[in-house]
């Protein structure tokens, strides 16, 4: 596809579903860039401008069409120290660096790590996301009146019974304006949204961070962009391939890095946090209709419109309409066929999807819980690797020489094996042949298992000769190989 082709796809095919879709994301997009807000110990304009401004750039520069990004809660948590300690003019410095290091992550093309991550992981990933999801709407479901509990389970019949009749509009917008209409307009005692948090009015400014630029500055800013970029990364490289999932498409990840550089950079130059993409409001965005970058940026200017023109009657949306398309984000976001196949999947899959969620949803932080099930992937795939090897001994009919065929992969994990079978019995033929034709050297672990092997069998009083390496095999042996390879005979066994 041609460039002027992709652009025409992303911008123009579907301009009526992504602004409608975009309207709902930028009133969804209110409360929680208020808490993120809060979390970050910051006023509400820093969580909202940069939300705004994060959306708008991120339609442009992304690499995945349809995916929300904005002032996560991800994020959030890791500047609170920054923020009490140094004050959030060291927030915005931190935020452009964190930029930076996710435009360099770009550059070198870091969104290959994401290969290393497995279905299991992202299965995991998703779960816990929805679940905390649906948490955080019970600070909003307690010690509350019945007309709350009655508004959400009224928007919830209008988003899913809605589309029955018609897709004309997308449910979750229908739902939000009748609750308001009918919150304004019977005064109903329920919370609002400027109960979250003072909405600011007005436009952002363009502002340089009012920070010293001394070394010193850096030593304090690095390990927070360090972690920011990384954590903004993680959850960004993961929603798009959900979202990739979703719409049966593929993104430009190397691409999305660095877009999402660029737009935390232009964040921080209008006074806002460092933020990425959001499974949450990306879910929305989807279930809406929305696929196209015109879904991304409508969001991100209604939302400043909303900031600049309507923030009275925005103050008055009712939280219980926000939460019912919360609640069903996330009912539609967890992977409800993962229950069965807890039983129908190998065991290893199902307790690397089940750690990720415990770790993410007792921390609430998605890259701990990721990094736990990542660790736990590669343990179960060594352990499984490991026994992909065999050993078969044979003797030639005058008993003077004994072979040894090696097949499988060699490396640290099944060394300790290799050396068990290997001299698992006390050697009697004087000449001994290791055909290692069908085996794989993969590290210098199982290159100093096969010198420990040699040594072996040579103090013993046999002969060796090992024979059939292929070429990767023999240039790690070449290099690394302590034992004699004068009978070495690439790609040839003996007869």
């Amino acid at each position: 596809m041609t460039y002027l082709a992709a652009m025409r796809r992303d911008w123009t095919s579907n301009p009526r579903a992504d602004i409608l879709a975009g309207i709902v994301v930028a009133l969804a997009l209110i409360p929680e860039a208020i808490g993120f807000s809060v979390i970050a110990g910051v006023d509400p304009r820093v969580g909202l401008y940069a939300s705004v401004a994060i959306a708008i750039i991120i339609s442009f520069t992304g690499g995945r069409p349809g995916m929300i990004s904005a002032a996560t809660a991800a994020v959030a948590v890791l500047v609170t120290p920054l923020v009490r300690e140094h004050g959030v003019e060291y927030l915005f410095a931190a935020t452009i660096l964190m930029g930076v290091f996710q435009i360099f992550a770009g550059i070198l093309r870091l969104n290959l790590v994401m290969q290393f991550v497995s279905r299991s992981v992202i299965t995991g990933f998703v779960n816990a996301l929805a679940i905390l999801i649906f948490m955080a709407q019970l600070p909003q479901l307690t010690n509350v009146s019945w007309h709350t509990y009655a508004m959400v389970a009224g928007g919830l019949a209008i988003i899913y019974l809605l589309p029955r009749i018609t897709k004309a509009v997308p449910s979750p917008l229908v739902a939000i304006l009748v609750l308001s209409g009918l919150s304004i307009g019977l005064d109903l005692p329920v919370h609002t949204v400027s109960d979250m948090g003072t909405i600011p009015e007005g436009l952002p400014t363009l502002v340089l961070p009012n920070v010293p630029l001394t070394f010193e500055t850096l030593q304090i800013i690095l390990p927070y962009s360090l972690a920011m970029a990384a954590v903004g990364l993680l959850e960004s490289l993961l929603t798009a391939q959900i979202v990739d999932d979703m719409t049966d498409t593929d993104s430009y990840k190397r691409y999305e890095c660095r877009g999402q550089g660029i737009a935390n950079i232009g964040a921080a130059l209008v006074g806002g946090m460092g933020g990425c993409a959001m499974i949450g409001q990306s879910v929305i965005n989807i279930t809406s209709g929305g696929r196209g970058r015109l879904s991304t940026l409508t969001a991100g200017v209604v939302l400043l419109i909303l900031l600049a023109l309507l923030s009275p009657f925005v103050a008055q949306v009712p939280m219980p309409a926000l939460v019912a398309v919360m609640i069903m984000v996330s009912i539609g976001t967890f992977s409800w066929n993962s229950i069965p196949n807890l039983r129908n999947h190998p065991w290893q899959s199902s307790v690397v999807m089940v750690t990720t969620v415990v770790v993410v949803v007792a921390t609430h932080d998605l890259s701990l819980g990721v990094a736990a099930g990542v660790l736990l992937s590669g343990i179960f795939f060594a352990q499984k690797v490991q026994r992909l090897f065999h050993i078969k001994r044979e003797v030639s009919a005058d008993v003077q020489t004994a072979t040894y065929l090696v097949s499988g992969e060699i490396f640290f994990a099944s060394v300790h094996r290799f050396i068990e079978q290997m001299l698992a019995e006390r050697e009697t033929a004087p000449n001994v042949v290791i055909d290692m034709s069908r085996a794989h050297l993969w590290d210098i672990s199982s290159v100093d298992a096969l010198d420990k092997i040699v040594g072996k069998l040579d103090r013993g009083g046999s002969s060796v000769k090992v024979v059939g390496y292929n070429e990767a095999s023999a240039d790690i042996v070449d290099k690394f190989a302590l034992h004699d390879k004068t009978g070495f005979e690439l790609g040839t066994v003996p007869h």
